[in-house]
């Protein structure tokens, strides 16, 4: 990669920083599409993010920050606007300085998930879905699955009122009633999705009874794991198609280059998501 005084900077910042992987593949389609561009991680507390955030992008030559743990919601609060699922969240995955100065920020888990919904070929459009944690992802997930024209949406989390204050945010006239029922039971959905941390831990209890999940219906478990988390393995015991989080990561290379305005290349990864697949399994 030969990088010169015209090159475009861009920053993923987190704390730790180690474990990132997006320098890694969003450099090796910069290289792969000719794009004189170059992204590079930062290990950033969160008690320095604001200050860094800030002063790092006075820079003219350095167009955004990827965000994640533990900046994600942190970095609203720099906003000059943002888009409705990163509202909704309080999170966003990006931050990006407009010609004017101000900032503007984007959330695209959700996005993700839809589009590695329609992958594995699973329309959202009509289906009663069941969705467990209402974090920054699941909202984000949640108001997609919303905006991609469900028929019903549950929302269950164990914090009291958490779903509650969610199904409110989502709320708007045309679309899928919000329920919130009394219990994570799975039983009558056709897609069940875990957002909840559940699974990080191997001696971490099932975030719903398995046994409960309808024959037809599909699940995913959105933990990014390198092995099969323990709901993942359950429910191919029992016969059941479930997918990891794995696609969703997927599917948001491209929403990152279109928000940071390189359309180009944005298309071109969508046309050959396989490379993007093969150097996250890389990793």
């Amino acid at each position: 990669m030969q990088i010169s005084g015209r090159t475009r900077v861009f920053m993923v910042v987190a704390d730790p920083v180690a474990q990132v992987q997006a320098p890694a593949v969003f450099n090796a389609l910069f290289q792969r599409h000719a794009v004189d561009a170059v992204l590079v991680p930062a290990h950033v507390a969160a008690a320095d993010f604001a200050g860094f955030a800030r002063h790092v992008l006075a820079a003219r030559n350095i167009d955004g920050l990827w965000l994640t743990i533990p900046h994600k919601t942190a970095a609203v609060a720099l906003l000059d606007r943002c888009d409705a699922a990163g509202r909704a969240a309080r999170a966003v995955n990006a931050l990006r300085r407009e010609a004017d100065g101000t900032l503007s920020g984007g959330l695209f888990d959700g996005l993700g998930f839809v589009a590695a919904l329609r992958q594995q070929g699973f329309a959202p459009r009509g289906r009663r879905v069941l969705l467990v944690g209402t974090g920054g992802a699941g909202v984000a997930i949640a108001a997609a699955l919303v905006d991609a024209g469900v028929g019903a949406l549950a929302l269950f989390d164990a914090a009291p009122g958490r779903a509650a204050e969610v199904a409110g945010q989502l709320a708007r006239p045309g679309a899928a009633a919000i329920a919130l029922p009394a219990s994570a039971d799975p039983a009558g959905f056709d897609l069940v999705v875990n957002c909840t941390p559940l699974g990080l831990d191997e001696h971490d209890p099932l975030p719903f009874d398995v046994a409960r999940v309808d024959a037809g219906a599909r699940v995913v478990d959105i933990l990014m794991k390198p092995a099969p988390t323990p709901l993942l393995r359950e429910c191919t015991a029992r016969g059941l198609l479930a997918h990891p989080g794995f696609e969703m990561l997927v599917q948001q290379v491209p929403a990152y280059l279109d928000f940071f305005g390189l359309t180009g290349l944005a298309a071109a990864v969508r046309d050959d998501l396989a490379a993007v697949r093969a150097l996250l399994q890389r990793r």
